[in-house]
């Protein structure tokens, strides 16, 4: 599968961006969409996922609250929407597929993914 993130841009905390990941596969091949965000010098982390089929979601510790993640299956995209966006969450934003569902919050570890789009920088300034 092929991905395209997007939407990635310069914030001042306190702001919003919605970041979409389009794919080239259906739902049914790659059920399984994540976010992952790697800042410099830092290890890539896993910030979000979302089944495509079932809309089962997980977030990680420091944006859930913050971070709302959305499917649209018929456009074979998958949102990011970032609230209230902080420093700290400056990073690299990648988005990654999977043929296998996974449950709970394994879905955020980068290592059971094959497929990932180029990256979009997101940048919050203070």
């Amino acid at each position: 599968v092929q991905l395209q993130a997007s939407g990635g841009g310069l914030v001042q905390a306190g702001g919003s961006l919605r970041l979409s990941c389009a794919a080239s596969g259906s739902s049914l091949d790659y059920p399984l969409i994540a976010w992952f965000r790697q800042a410099p010098g830092k290890e890539r982390e896993g910030v979000s996922c979302i089944s495509r089929i079932g809309g089962m979601t997980s977030y990680t510790d420091s944006v859930r609250g913050r971070f709302t993640i959305s499917k649209d299956n018929a456009k074979n995209t998958v949102y990011l929407q970032m609230n209230s966006l902080k420093p700290e969450d400056t990073a690299v934003y990648f988005c990654a597929a999977r043929a296998v569902r996974l449950a709970g919050r394994t879905c955020l570890n980068s290592i059971h993914y094959d497929d990932w789009g180029q990256g979009t920088l997101v940048t919050v300034s203070s």
